[in-house]
């Protein structure tokens, strides 16, 4: 066997490129970084698909994305559902998944601002079957709201805890506070955006 010598040849002066191509290498996330972040983005999906159809209203999310869950809530068979959900997951890959875990922790509540603002609708409700003043309060921030229907909803309440009754009254006054707060809130977001 003969063995053939090949000569060397040292690398240019200007080594640079060579540790550029290193550099570039230690930059690049691993297969496995890239298949948790994959996996990451399937589960962000699969939580879309189990919202509701008004969850999905708060979302903004691109045509496509929005019409790929409807169609996965609307699949039955496992094989279908598994196939829209890769294609889910592959249409997440082109979007900033941040927005839409600010949105999902709001709706599950987690969020300290839906926290906040749960606890000051319970203070208010407090305050308005304390006080019938409240409602003096009410009329003036949001003008517009039934008052009367409001004021019969306090009475209703109050007959409830005193005769140790289910809280009705007490929960529908929750629920129109929140709905006043939430209106308000879209009148400002509206006003915000025409202004721009």
């Amino acid at each position: 066997m003969i063995t053939v010598m090949r000569p060397y040849i040292p690398l240019a002066d200007n080594d640079d490129s060579a540790s550029e191509g290193e550099a570039d290498l230690d930059l690049r996330p691993s297969k496995s970084q890239k298949k948790r972040e994959s996996t990451a983005l399937q589960d962000l999906g699969a939580e879309l698909v189990g919202l509701s159809r008004d969850q999905l209203k708060k979302m903004d999310l691109p045509d496509n994305l929005r019409t790929a869950v409807r169609d996965c809530q609307r699949f039955t068979s496992h094989g279908a559902i598994a196939r829209q959900m890769q294609y889910i997951g592959k249409l997440m890959r082109s979007i900033d998944p941040a927005p839409i875990h600010a949105v999902l922790d709001e709706i599950k509540g987690i969020s300290a601002a839906a926290n906040a603002r749960q606890h000051a609708l319970e203070n208010w409700r407090t305050r308005l079957l304390a006080d019938e003043a409240v409602l003096g309060e009410i009329a003036h921030d949001y003008p517009g709201t039934d008052i009367t229907h409001l004021r019969q909803l306090r009475r209703n309440a109050l007959k409830e805890q005193e005769h140790h009754k289910p809280p009705r009254a007490y929960r529908e006054i929750f629920r129109v506070l929140r709905e006043l707060t939430q209106e308000a809130t879209d009148d400002a977001d509206d006003a915000g955006t025409a202004g721009e």
